[in-house]
């Protein structure tokens, strides 16, 4: 168990303007030389005021309800099995810090909360056990992948969720808490935090297989012509699939740590499912190296065959030129301002030089047609 740490002076919040989907490291500038704990809003806010929301459910009730402060939800830990609390929006720090006196969140637990771009990470506190993990949305139109921190407390009966923006793929889940006799209505709360992160992972594949789907264009429009604006599409789809690598491959040692270490938090009859998750987990991984290998090889394809292009122009113009060589020496020489030149006095002289250059044109085009040089 780790130490317990006085909380810090709430510090005034300052709003970083970089897209969440744009930038691999956000800027931590503004955390230097503060002391550990110190709590400092990085990310962009996505909203004007935070929105808590509360799920308590047992086996015979769901209550769902908006709370405007986190003490309205205590009395609800006493008569309910499974109190969920959703924060929307991160930027209030002032609401983060009253999150943490009501539930008993340590101040270094707050900070990476309010610093999103957090690698996927499981910490056991005892009292409560940390998780965050970034949820992906994907856009078809211009092959963007956007990325949003989700933390997640799970402490006695109580999850904690913390999102940057309102919208979440969780309504599955929502739905499942609302029909009497499901497994998470049936549950504590340990299989709640699993439900949660099982609908990321999910959401996951399914970008995934958005993602096939545009390269599956990208394909056929290589295929068809090679253009500026299908490399760009290419190398744009490169770079959102090294994000998507990077925020999944985390995953796997966090959610790994949760069906193999002790934790007091959670049931050994709900290690089997995260076992399933670690398993979808892979699948994600395996699919996205193949996905990169699949754009590398196309980025490659593209390449080659720009060259080849350029190949056969310069194999042309070298042919051209070539013809034009014997030419430009007839030419040349009869273009000489000697007075003496047996030619110059033939009366069909003109027609004779003519004559000599078409020949020597179709002898070398022949003899190119004979090498098959085009």
């Amino acid at each position: 168990m780790k130490k317990d740490l006085p909380p810090d002076p709430v510090q005034p919040q300052d709003h970083d303007r970089t897209d969440i989907g744009g930038k691999v490291l956000k800027r931590r500038s503004k955390t230097a030389g503060k002391p550990p704990g110190t709590l400092i809003h990085i990310g962009e806010k996505r909203l004007e005021k935070p929105v808590i929301t509360m799920i308590a459910y047992s086996d015979e009730q769901t209550v769902v309800r908006t709370l405007s402060d986190l003490r309205e939800c205590l009395p609800f830990r006493e008569s309910h099995k499974v109190v969920w609390i959703n924060i929307d929006g991160l930027h209030d720090v002032t609401l983060i810090a009253r999150a943490g006196e009501v539930f008993g969140i340590e101040s270094l637990t707050l900070e990476d909360i309010l610093h999103t771009g957090q690698r996927a990470k499981v910490e056991d506190f005892d009292r409560y056990v940390y998780m965050v993990l970034q949820m992906l949305e994907y856009s078809g139109d211009d092959a963007s992948i956007t990325r949003e921190q989700l933390s997640i407390i799970l402490t006695d009966g109580v999850v904690i969720t913390f999102q940057e923006m309102p919208g979440d793929m969780f309504d599955a889940v929502r739905q499942r808490i609302a029909n009497s006799g499901t497994k998470v209505r049936r549950n504590s709360a340990d299989f709640l935090a699993y439900a949660l992160i099982d609908a990321v992972v999910d959401h996951c594949l399914s970008i995934l297989e958005e993602v096939e789907n545009t390269i599956d264009r990208l394909e056929e429009g290589l295929l068809e012509h090679y253009d500026r604006h299908t490399f760009e599409s290419i190398y744009a789809l490169k770079r959102e699939l090294i994000i998507l690598r990077k925020s999944v491959w985390p995953l796997r040692e966090a959610v790994g740590s949760l069906m193999r270490d002790d934790f007091r938090l959670i049931g050994d009859p709900v290690e089997p499912y995260f076992r399933d998750v670690y398993d979808h987990i892979i699948l994600v991984i395996d699919t996205v190296e193949v996905f990169r290998d699949i754009v590398t090889g196309m980025q490659e394809t593209y390449l080659a065959a720009v060259n080849n292009r350029m190949n056969e122009v310069m194999k042309f113009l070298t042919m051209i030129a070539t013809i034009f060589m014997p030419l430009s020496f007839i030419a040349g020489l009869y273009g000489m301002n000697f007075h003496y030149m047996p030619e110059l006095e033939w009366h069909w002289g003109y027609f004779y030089v003519l004559a000599l250059m078409g020949s020597i044109v179709l002898w070398m085009v022949k003899f190119y047609r004979s090498r098959k040089w085009f």
